[in-house]
């Protein structure tokens, strides 16, 4: 087995794992949204936890795909073809990661998070 096809295998394993992380996270998720509405918990609620998990389960499945194109494409066949398809999709899932992180967390992700709100606990002053 020469080093190409080990690069190929590993580029194809990282890209099975991104698919297998967006699959599993979607299904753990939907799992749970349909749990919570069936015990009648918020709807406006359950909804936002559902997207929020949805969109984290394909961040970090584009995550695990974008590994496996990079080290497919620059290992394998660093032509300059390749690197130019590759650099167009990784801006692409870039945009989708920016776009999702900002649906999920509400903020750019160079932002700081907003502080949590003060909470006084049971025979704390007013």
């Amino acid at each position: 087995m020469d080093l190409e096809s080990v690069v190929e295998a590993a580029g194809r394993a990282i890209d099975l794992a991104g698919v297998a992380v967006i699959v599993v996270g979607a299904s753990l998720v939907t799992c749970v949204f349909v749990y919570r509405r069936l015990r009648r918990d918020s709807a406006e609620a359950t909804y936002r936890h559902y997207r929020q998990g949805l969109g984290r389960a394909i961040l970090l499945g584009l995550e695990f795909l974008v590994a496996g194109d990079i080290i497919r494409t620059v290992a394998v066949s660093p032509t300059f073809a390749g690197v130019g398809v590759l650099a167009l999709i990784v801006l692409i899932r870039t945009f989708l990661s920016l776009s999702l992180q900002m649906e999920v967390e509400g903020r750019l992700p160079w932002q700081p998070p907003a502080p949590a709100p003060l909470t006084r606990g049971p025979g704390e002053g007013r």
